[in-house]
């Protein structure tokens, strides 16, 4: 069965050779903080080394991994990464390999999810696994809906878990829902692969060449077959739906409909309409920063309590994306997304989509809203 072993629970080394040296780290910024002779308790030292850390832990996670599911009959398929695996091209639209190595999902140009490892056991799960040094789990909590959301789209005929590894000492554990497996290792320390590297070229030790997993239970990620899946054809789709509906300004019985919620568990937000800005102006305080023919592009966004709520999307430029949302006491707030993000490549897709049957009217959206906070209300467990 799928138990943490001894070997894992306390770290031990000896069996993966010196691997862990092999690897590619990201120390540029670690290593100008050295040269710097920054003190090792000034906080960005801490946050750069931490990250660092992270960094080697997955690594030897990672190597410890393998040779787990070499021994154990229980895993049926491991998919390879980082120097085990095969140099190939990135496959668009499946499981594949990034330029960084790591297992990832991708769309022609963006990732949509990655993952620590993952593998298939002789009972027909899949398991995806999640490493981390953070104490407090929130945020990782919060990232699994939306990879096993994906994961139960692209391989429907897998159930669908995840193996969560953790150094002793991690919070809120409890709270991780029924599918994930939940390991403990001991503290963690990086600083042995830190001296490595930071040594001068001429006087590193020698090191032990890479040590290569081959066994039959080793595959690529892009050789797991699973079911088609397109993006921006799904996320057009599931925006056309929801406003087909002759009689109400949005589908709430599609929106509703468990297999469109694991949609929204994988996107987290549908786009159904827009506003103009002269619409929105009160709304969301806007001033003359904005041209009038713009859209404000209307967002049902699912938060991690599942209740869905109204938000806002400007696009001044194709990477200069604004989201307008309020939190629950009506105090708004505005921030910039990430220019290189998915969001910004779907709020300028869903744009080219909507045209003037997609525009709303603040009557509209006060709808919408009444509708989703009475739905939220029926679905809320009684105390």
């Amino acid at each position: 069965m799928l138990e943490i072993s001894k070997s894992i629970r306390d770290l031990q080394k000896s069996d993966i050779a010196d691997n862990l040296f092999h690897y590619d780290y990201n120390t540029k910024h670690l290593l100008s903080l050295i040269k710097k002779g920054i003190d090792v308790e000034d906080p960005s030292y801490m946050s750069s080394f931490r990250s660092f850390e992270g960094e080697v832990y997955e690594n030897f996670i990672y190597e410890k991994l393998l040779r787990y599911a070499e021994d154990n009959d229980y895993i049926d398929k491991f998919v390879l990464k980082g120097f085990h695996q095969n140099k190939c091209k990135a496959y668009p639209n499946t499981l594949s390999i990034s330029e960084k190595e790591q297992i990832v999902y991708r769309t022609k140009s963006r990732e949509i999810s990655e993952f620590d490892a993952m593998f298939v056991t002789t009972k027909n799960e899949l398991y995806f696994v999640e490493m981390t040094l953070v104490k407090s789990v929130l945020k990782l909590r919060r990232r699994l809906r939306k990879k096993k959301a994906l994961l139960e789209i692209v391989f429907p005929n897998y159930e669908i878990k995840a193996l969560i590894i953790l150094n002793d000492g991690a919070t809120g554990t409890r709270q991780f829902p029924d599918f994930c497996k939940v390991w403990f290792t001991k503290e963690f320390s990086a600083v042995e692969v830190l001296d490595y590297i930071t040594e001068h070229k001429d006087r590193r030790r020698i090191i032990i060449p890479k040590e290569i997993m081959k066994s039959k239970k080793m595959i690529e990620a892009h050789t797991l077959k699973l079911h088609p899946f397109r993006y921006y054809n799904t996320m057009s789709w599931i925006t056309k739906t929801l406003r087909s509906n002759k009689k109400h300004i949005i589908d709430m019985g599609f929106l509703m409909n468990p297999k469109i919620q694991r949609y929204q568990d994988l996107y987290n937000k549908f786009y159904v309409g827009y506003l103009s800005v002269e619409n929105a102006k009160e709304l969301l305080g806007l001033g003359d920063e904005y041209l009038e023919n713009q859209k404000v592009v209307v967002a049902l966004e699912k938060k991690f309590t599942d209740e869905i709520v109204v938000t806002y999307y400007i696009q001044k430029a194709r990477k200069n994306l604004v989201l307008y949302s309020f939190d629950d006491d009506g105090k708004m707030s505005k921030e910039k997304k990430d220019p290189y993000g998915i969001t910004v490549t779907e709020v300028f897709h869903v744009g080219k989509l909507m045209d003037k049957s997609y525009e709303l009217n603040m009557a509209n959206v006060i709808t919408i809203k009444k509708l989703l906070k009475e739905r939220f209300a029926r679905q809320a467990p009684a105390i």
